[in-house]
């Protein structure tokens, strides 16, 4: 049976002929080369932080607090990574994490077609952003076979709202993650600096000048009419979400709506007893709000919080071991931000491939070394904060 951790035997009987990887298999080589690459708006845009950026070092940081306790004398010659969500089950617990520019992490400006074809080449599903530079229905097409979930920045028009959901149902996908902490951007000094964000430039928008209801309500063609279309995007982004308006939400679609970015256990309680199907313990990787507590350390009062209903994980997550302490921590899905945005700024859909498959591979020979052969067995174990 094959296993992810094969990966490394591939690389070391490669380097037998002399090859090595095209890419760095470790987060800190990754993100260097990637920062040379990266044109420096794009760069700035991907690699910051709101504030000085201490939420967003605290995020990866604290991973290090955590440590789990290896058991020996077991059976762990075969792992399973699978897990089950929303009555589906998937080959790994990782999903590639919505980001907004995605679209312009590749130089063809196709950045989501890329990331959506690594999805489909390592069955990992990705959660596409409403922010694009492909329509959501074509990104959908890419996945093939593997599962898409649908990110949702909800607008503040909801004829908008709904034909944006409706889309992403039609379309295929499997659930509408609806992120709550970005009805307005946090105080991000990289970009400010530069005095760039790239959606006033009229990047990642093609989602909403391809949608039926933007176009009407602009009353001209988005692509002859650039900047007014621009205008209305900056007029109709961000609506302010509250509790009263989660049963509107959950009229516009049959799919699971998932809420992004609860971590505080309270608000994990009210969202299930509101009727969400999954909670996305998250703090938007430290991009949106600085001073706070690292996601990591917030997850497990959250997972407590949240009982039965499943609790998807991003913010900080650099490597296999980071997954595997996710996990292990209550976690049904770890999602991967920053690391597949350095691959595809590298080499495109293979480059974003390379990052899942080592991470994948690191998390499946954490496993087999520590004597957890199955996610359950995993979080039996679970983590101590050291």
């Amino acid at each position: 049976m094959a296993q992810f951790g094969d990966f490394q035997n591939a690389i070391y009987f490669a380097g037998l002929s002399g090859a090595v990887p095209k890419l760095p298999v470790d987060a800190a080589t990754l993100e260097a080369r990637a920062i040379e690459a990266m044109p420096p708006s794009v760069r700035d845009y991907v690699q910051g932080g709101c504030g000085d950026e201490w939420t967003q070092r605290a995020n990866v940081e604290a991973f290090g607090r955590w440590g789990m306790v290896p058991r020996m004398m077991v059976d762990t010659n075969e792992r399973d990574l699978s897990v089950e969500l929303f009555g589906h089950r998937y080959p790994t617990p990782l999903l590639m994490s919505p980001i907004g520019v995605t679209g312009i992490c590749t130089a063809d400006g196709h950045g989501d077609l890329h990331a959506a074809r690594a999805a489909a080449t390592t069955g990992v599903p990705m959660c596409v952003s409403t922010l694009g530079n492909d329509p959501l229905e074509a990104v959908s097409a890419e996945l093939g076979d593997t599962p898409g979930f649908f990110q949702l920045y909800t607008p503040r028009d909801e004829e908008l709202v709904a034909s944006l959901v409706s889309r992403a149902e039609a379309a295929g996908y499997r659930a509408i993650v609806v992120t709550l902490d970005t009805w307005v951007t946090g105080w991000r000094p990289r970009d400010l600096n530069t005095g760039n964000f790239p959606q006033l430039r009229g990047a990642v928008l093609q989602n909403y000048f391809t949608d039926p209801v933007f176009r009407r309500l602009l009353g001209k063609p988005p692509e002859e009419h650039p900047q007014e279309a621009i205008m209305l995007w900056v007029r109709l982004f961000g609506r302010v979400l509250t509790w009263d308006d989660l049963p509107w939400l959950r009229s516009l679609t049959r799919l699971p709506i998932v809420l992004k970015g609860i971590c505080h256990p309270d608000d994990a309680r009210r969202a299930v007893d509101a009727g969400a199907d999954a909670i996305f313990c998250s703090n938007h990787g430290g991009r949106q709000a600085n001073g706070g507590i690292a996601a990591i350390d917030m997850l497990p009062a959250v997972v407590e919080a949240a009982g039965d209903t499943p609790v998807l994980f991003d913010s900080g997550v650099r490597s296999g071991t980071d997954v595997v302490k996710a996990l292990a921590l209550g976690a049904r899905i770890v999602g991967i931000g920053r690391p597949f945005a350095y691959g595809l700024a590298l080499d495109g859909a293979d480059g974003a491939a390379h990052v899942l498959r080592c991470i994948l591979a690191e998390a499946d020979l954490l496993m087999a070394v520590n004597g957890y052969p199955t996610i359950a067995d995993v979080r039996a174990a679970g983590a101590t904060r050291g």
